[in-house]
């Protein structure tokens, strides 16, 4: 086993930490505050590569492997877990994009999301099924050289910023065989947004999505008809490992944070640090973190060499949100009565990183996840 880094994957790290700290960090809170996409961060981390990670070179990205994209996600989420989605969606849409999509679709679409001019966003969830992703409503009618498209899509990152989403529809019969995908401009008629007052993630402009027969191209479906749903799959055993490791990134640096604080705020008349009170939870958190960045990275090195990792996916998200949750809990407290305040970032990460024991995927849906591999298709769950 080899667990050293590459030497471009070290200073590709070493850039983007100091980017992270540099650029991203200071306006974390700012985007928060003012409920505004960070626009011009994502720009820069255009600038540095960051959203064309797993866009090919063709299209203007770097192609780089699933493990680079890992580090970066984790990076970047140091400073703003929020831009993390930056890496994180560009990646995720542009495997699907590159695997799956028209070249007209490819021309149109991932050089400009690679270079932070165009955004997109995806739409699977509906408000009546968020962990039943398979049981969709919407629907997509396919007239001629067109797709006529209806219904409402909900809880969607990226929304109110985004040009295009990658869709989720229903072709044909009920069931995860009669779903598709389209890539859909977000300035059609019969297109409306709408957007959520959320605790956290505000930064990351969700909302619903209403389409009122919305007509696009034949070429914008996404695959072959009724394959959208198997395509999605795939890509989340992916993206649950990203996850993980944005979580991980954010814990850590506050981790950092509390570390710095207890061992320069006195009571008693010694440091916090010295109470084995303050400091053992600390240590305890801190080891939790750095095994669930490792079970990432394996997961993604699986990705990478053509190895099953669905379980190992299922086991990033549901305890790289749960751990980081927790830490940044007791990071908070450690604080004192200071931690709930706004004067430090703590209470933000927190909001932040519980939407991400949702979104992607339950802890619960994980555990189920795990069980069917472990046990087999029969395992029942209830």
């Amino acid at each position: 086993m080899e667990f050293k880094l590459t030497d471009v994957q070290e200073s590709m790290v070493a850039t983007v930490r100091k980017f992270a700290t540099k650029e991203l960090l200071p306006k974390y809170r700012y985007w928060d505050e003012n409920e505004q996409f960070p626009r011009e961060q994502w720009q820069k981390m255009a600038e540095l590569g960051l959203l064309g990670l797993r866009v090919s070179q063709e299209y203007g990205g770097q192609a780089t492997d699933c493990v680079t994209a890992g580090l970066m996600a984790e990076e970047v989420a140091r400073g703003d877990f929020s831009c993390g989605y930056g890496v994180l969606l560009t990646c995720l849409i542009g495997d699907i994009l590159d695997r799956f999509a028209t070249e007209s679709v490819k021309r149109t679409w991932m050089g400009p999301m690679a270079e932070g001019e165009k955004i997109l966003s995806i739409a699977l969830t509906e408000p009546h099924c968020g962990s039943d992703a398979a049981a969709l409503k919407a629907k997509a009618v396919r007239k001629g050289d067109k797709y006529i498209l209806n219904g409402e899509k909900s809880s969607i990152s990226l929304l109110l910023a985004s040009d295009a989403a990658v869709v989720f529809a229903r072709t044909s019969a009920a069931g995860a065989k009669g779903i598709s995908a389209f890539l859909v401009p977000m300035d059609l008629p019969g297109i409306s947004r709408f957007p959520y007052d959320d605790m956290g993630e505000k930064a990351i402009v969700r909302g619903s999505l209403f389409m009122e027969d919305v007509e696009i191209p034949a070429e914008n479906l996404i695959g072959n008809e009724d394959t959208g749903f198997i395509q999605v799959m795939q890509g989340f055993d992916y993206s649950r490992a990203l996850i993980g490791l944005m979580c991980v990134g954010t814990a850590q640096q506050t981790l950092n944070e509390t570390i710095d604080y207890v061992k320069e705020r006195k009571a008693f008349g010694k440091p916090l640090s010295q109470n084995q009170g303050i400091s053992f939870p600390i240590v305890e958190w801190i080891s939790k973190i750095d095994i669930i960045r490792w079970l990432c990275y394996r997961t993604l090195w699986l990705r990478d060499n053509g190895l099953p990792h669905t379980k190992e996916a299922a086991m990033c998200k549901w305890l790289g949100p749960e751990t980081a949750a927790a830490a940044i809990h007791n990071c908070l407290l450690l604080h004192g009565h200071y931690g709930y305040t706004t004067d430090f970032p703590v209470e933000q990460r927190l909001r932040d990183v519980i939407g991400l024991q949702i979104g992607d995927g339950t802890m619960q849906v994980q555990k189920m996840i795990i069980g069917r591999e472990l046990f087999g298709r029969e395992f029942v769950s209830f």
